[in-house]
């Protein structure tokens, strides 16, 4: 607190409720508003945006306040923990109207970036993991990751690397660590995530397997597969933990904990995942690999897919399976079809039940999941009907859960409002009881009229007019000019300008009788639907079941819809070491460019035994990024069971894909360029498999050419004599000496992107031929780009005497010697070959001094001064 409240009533019970949970933004319900007071309202109003007051508060002079009305509490708690924010949301416990003192109030929910339920706060095409992670004395760590919103529970144990690429896939939100340490777990693995601190009671094997048992009400974990890993349970008991702290006891939606089995799936690396673009474009304006392949219909299906993504499989017999699917697709257009239109009507099924879990289920969403089960029931026909043994395999699991959909049905009315407390959710003659209650408070309007014309013919008072305020209920208006007609038997309650307003003892009869009404319907509305909710529980677990095939599905067309549109071809996924990509395309690269502009197939051919490294030169520009890029996409492709951008693909199984591309800086941690190339380089070389794939691009552009050159020929060297690994490698590079290498080297082999000079020009032409090419046109380049005339004609005479110099002298000399020899090398404002000096001399020679004024002169002498000077 910023300064001492004085304690009221109201401030006292503030106090309470805000010291059990002081590192939480405290949103305290007072009638119709939120309030958030002291230091939580300076923090609310900076986030939020909102109006920031100040109340006199007794002795302590004032108090900060700011709030904002209950029913917007959807729009502005997302911006809370966007910001990465913990919220409690304090509500009335009671009924102010009915409270005899202060009214009760409790914390309902505690809501951080890691557990979170409300469709407001998750991105519906992405999962919102909550990340525990245990560190034990030795070198593994625990790691858990949970999505309440889906009911996803997985652990896993490891090294720190294996934790690290972990943490890069599933991108939790927020990570549980032992209190004390913050510090070691950035070091290890940076400083970019949402951390919270836990005591270190919670992370011990007995209390975590106590609180696992506890949940699913089992003796062991072996039902699970996982009870011999003892870091990752100890990780995922603390999220259970947690979960009670964040008062979130309602997860019967939780119903297993799977083991992460990272054996079934290729290893790529964060740096692979972000340097492939897999996920998310390394440029702003640029895309993804999921951009392309994300044709999906489902949320849960895009968020399948990016799991899929990361984790491409390394079995043959799974990879086959989703291959056949895809194809199956093609062969039956009407499936697909049908597919398209069921697949649009079922929505986002998992967080839906996990939401019956959790009792936060809207009317509306109950009928949506009528609506997904009927839907399911198509699907479900259709692929026990196919002649595909996978289809039928995916059929037989399906379940559209007849009794409870007809349930829904049978009970919730067809279009409900979203809100329960509004009323009008149960179909007529689903309660007779609430029937009868509807028939008295609906059909008040003709009691009320027939009251209205029989009082009209007694009094004789034809204007006569019976209406409803809140204040004093119904009423008989009359106006001034009848005055003297009322009866005696009438209670004034208002006077207005031009009439009078009454009551009378049956309209109170009545209005009791319809106002009781109303509120035993809302009751009794809520006791049958929230019994209706009760029943779904039983039904989550098939109901998962039928959401993760839907995904799988839903996928797999996305898959077939692309390789429609895009003219994929189905790989062989085989045992060898043979990689052969006959004309593959970038899946990315051909898509941006503009229509006219074809992109440029090239053939890839890769083994362990004749041709295991493949040393590719070109100048910049010419593609060789892309080349390299596109081979490690097609191979992901492939395993992940898509069809791939190529005119044939045969893909021996890979097991891991590294990759050094492009010179990713990471000056803000206080890394260099090289420093960075070399932590992904080691990372690679101590980590080589014999089916592994690598790409190194550009290896040493951090350091100078000499250094470069050196460390590019050791790795190279390293890769090709390792014992046991003869891991593929594709090397793109500029230093042109590596190119000697193939002489001495039996599995390496020369290529170059081709170009084509004409005239000054160059043409890059973007095809891979056999050979090194014997320089770089990076002064071509240059000029392509706008660089002045007079700096690429100066570039173009030190690179020719450079270059004859250095085939005098051998490659050994330092660069700056073979510079520094040149004559008159220290810079001279009397040298003709100086940038300044050239452009300069270029302005004299093109004036034309027989027709040049005096005031020219003058204006040329200034233009060549500020050229000289740069004012």
């Amino acid at each position: 607190m910023s300064r001492e409240i004085a304690e009221t009533p109201l401030m006292k019970q503030y106090i309470t409720i805000k010291k059990q949970y002081p590192d939480a933004v405290l949103l305290f319900r007072v009638g119709d508003f939120y309030e958030t007071f002291s230091d939580d309202a300076i923090v609310a109003s900076e986030i939020l945006g909102i109006t920031l007051t100040r109340r006199a508060n007794g002795a302590a002079q004032f108090v900060e306040l700011a709030g904002f009305p209950h029913h917007a509490l959807d729009t502005y708690l997302p911006k809370l923990i966007r910001a990465g924010k913990r919220v409690a949301i304090c509500d009335q416990l009671e009924d102010p109207k009915k409270a005899k003192k202060l009214v009760k109030r409790g914390i309902t929910e505690l809501v951080t970036p890691g557990v979170s339920i409300g469709d407001t706060i998750l991105n519906h095409k992405e999962n919102n993991f909550l990340c525990s992670l245990h560190f034990s004395n030795g070198k593994l760590f625990g790691i858990s990751f949970l999505d309440i919103s889906t009911g996803e529970f997985l652990t896993s144990e490891g090294s720190r690397e294996d934790i690290d690429k972990l943490l890069s896939n599933f991108s939790p939100k927020e990570i549980l660590i032992e209190r004390g340490n913050k510090k070691r777990f950035e070091e290890h693995f940076g400083s970019n995530y949402f951390l919270f601190e836990l005591d270190d009671w919670i992370f011990t094997e007995d209390s975590a397997n106590e609180r696992l048992l506890k949940h699913f009400q089992t003796k062991n974990l072996k039902g699970f597969g996982v009870e011999h890993l003892s870091l990752g349970i100890i990780a995922s008991g603390a999220i259970l933990h947690y979960l009670d702290i964040t008062q979130h006891t309602q997860i019967s939606h939780i119903v297993s904990l799977k083991r992460i089995e990272e054996d079934h799936y290729v290893r790529l690396d964060k740096f692979t995942v972000r340097n492939l673009e897999l996920l998310a474009p390394l440029n702003e304006g640029g895309k993804s690999l999921l951009d392309v392949l994300d044709k999906t219909i489902t949320p849960m299906g895009s968020r399948l897919l990016r799991r899929w993504i990361v984790f491409p499989l390394k079995d043959i017999n799974p990879i086959e399976k989703r291959l056949d699917v895809v194809e199956n697709f093609f062969r039956e257009p009407e499936l697909k079809e049908l597919l398209e239109e069921q697949l649009s009507l079922i929505g986002d099924l998992e967080r839906i039940i996990s939401k019956a879990a959790v009792g936060r289920i809207t009317p509306r969403e109950v009928v949506q999941l009528k609506i997904a089960l009927s839907a399911i029931e198509p699907i479900r026909d259709a692929f026990l009907a196919s002649d595909n043994i996978n289809l039928k395999e995916m059929g037989e699991k399906l379940n559209p859960c007849p009794l409870i959909r007809d349930r829904i049905e049978k009970e919730i009315v067809s279009d409900p409002p979203t809100l329960l407390n509004k009323g009008g959710i149960i179909r007529k003659g689903v309660s007779n009881e609430l029937d009868e209650l509807r028939d008295i408070a609906y059909s008040g309007k003709d009691y009320l009229q027939r009251i209205q014309k029989r009082e009209s013919e007694k009094t004789g008072i034809s204007s006569l007019k019976i209406g409803f305020n809140n204040v004093f209920g119904y009423y008989i208006e009359v106006r001034n000019t009848h005055k003297d007609k009322v009866p005696e038997s009438w209670i004034r309650k208002q006077t207005l300008v031009s009439a009078e307003r009454y009551i009378t003892e049956e309209l109170k009869e009545y209005e009791e009788k319809i106002l009781g009404a109303e509120e035993k319907i809302i009751t009794l509305e809520t006791e049958l639907y929230n019994a209706l909710v009760e029943s779904l529980i039983e039904y989550i677990p098939i109901i998962q079941i039928n959401a993760n095939i839907v995904a799988r599905i839903d996928c797999l067309l996305s898959f077939a819809n692309v390789a429609q549109t895009n003219n994929y071809i189905r790989p062989e996924i085989n045992e060898t070491d043979i990689l052969d990509i006959k004309n593959g395309r970038h899946p990315v690269i051909e898509k941006e460019l503009p229509p006219d502009d074809p992109y440029i197939a090239n053939d890839v051919y890769l083994d362990n035994e004749t041709r295991q490294i493949l040393i590719i030169t070109g100048p910049n520009m010419s593609g060789k990024s892309a080349l390299l890029r596109q081979t490690a996409l097609i191979t992901l492709m492939a395993q992940m069971g898509c069809f791939v951008p190529a005119d044939s693909a045969k893909i021996g199984v890979v097991d891991k894909i590294f990759t050094r591309v492009g010179a990713s800086d990471n000056i803000s941690l206080g890394e260099s360029t090289f420093m960075v190339e070399m932590n992904e380089a080691a990372n690679i070389l101590n980590n080589l498999s014999q089916r592994s794939l690598v790409l190194f691009d550009e290896l040493g552009r951090g350091t100078s050419t000499y250094d470069g050159i050196s460390i590019a020929w050791a790795i190279v060297e390293y890769i090709h004599e390792h014992p046991y690994a003869h891991a593929k490698t594709l090397f793109a590079t500029h230093y042109h000496e590596l190119n000697e290498m193939e002489k001495t080297f039996k599995r390496i082999k020369n290529y170059n992107v081709s170009v084509k000079e004409i005239g000054n020009k160059v043409i890059f032409l973007r095809k891979l031929v056999p050979g090194g090419s014997e320089h770089s046109f990076g002064i071509h380049v240059a000029q392509m780009a706008g660089m002045p005339q007079s700096i690429t004609k100066r570039a173009a005479s030190i690179l020719k005497q450079m270059e004859s110099n250095n085939r005098k002298e051998g490659i050994g000399k330092p660069i700056h010697d073979i510079i520094e020899k040149r004559e008159g090398y220290q810079l001279s404002f009397f040298r003709l070959d100086d940038p300044v000096l050239s452009q300069v001399r270029d302005e004299i020679i093109n004036l034309d001094i027989n027709t040049l004024t005096p005031i020219e002169a003058l204006n040329k002498l200034n233009e060549i001064k500020k050229i000289v000077t740069g004012k």
